[in-house]
C-alpha cells in the first residue's frame, strides 16, 4: 500500500476512461468502473508493474541510458554512475514517491499511458514516441 498514486491521471480503464485517485484510510487507489461498480485499486499493485516494464525497458539498453542521465546531469565521475547504475536496481522501491504534477502532464501529453483491466493488471502501456535512438 501506498499513499500516492504515482500515476495519476495516466492510468485508464479498459474502455479508455480515465481512473481517478481515490483513498481507502490513508492508501492510495486507481478507481476504476465495472459496469456501475467502482473498484478500487491498490495505487502501489498497478505502480509496481509500471516501474517493473520501466526498468525491464532500461536493462535492454542500460549503459546507454546510464551515459545518457549522466549527461543531462551533467556529471561522469564513478559517484554517480554508481548511484545511477543503484536506482536503476532499486526503481520498484520508488513505488509510493510522488512524480511532480508538471512531469506527470509532460508524459501525459507525449503520450505515455497506462492501461489496466478491473484487478488492477496493467493491460497496456504507452511509451512517448520516438525512443532512445543509438548514435
Amino acid at each position: 500500500m501506498a499513499p500516492t498514486a504515482m500515476f495519476a491521471g495516466l492510468v485508464v480503464d479498459e474502455n479508455e476512461r480515465p481512473a481517478e485517485v481515490g483513498y481507502v484510510g490513508a492508501n492510495a487507489c486507481y478507481v476504476v468502473y465495472d459496469d456501475d461498480f467502482r473498484r478500487y485499486i491498490d495505487a502501489a499493485q498497478v505502480d509496481r508493474q509500471v516501474l517493473r516494464f520501466m526498468r525491464e525497458q532500461v536493462e535492454g539498453n542500460r549503459q546507454m541510458a546510464v551515459g545518457a542521465m549522466l549527461e543531462m546531469m551533467g556529471r561522469d565521475d564513478l559517484f554517480t554512475k554508481a548511484a545511477v547504475e543503484s536506482t536503476i536496481d532499486n526503481m520498484e522501491d520508488a513505488v509510493g514517491q510522488p512524480i511532480p504534477e508538471d512531469a506527470r502532464q509532460w508524459l501525459g501529453m507525449l503520450g505515455f499511458r497506462i492501461q489496466i483491466d478491473f484487478h488492477g493488471d496493467v493491460i497496456d502501456i504507452q511509451m512517448p514516441a520516438g525512443g532512445i535512438e543509438e548514435e
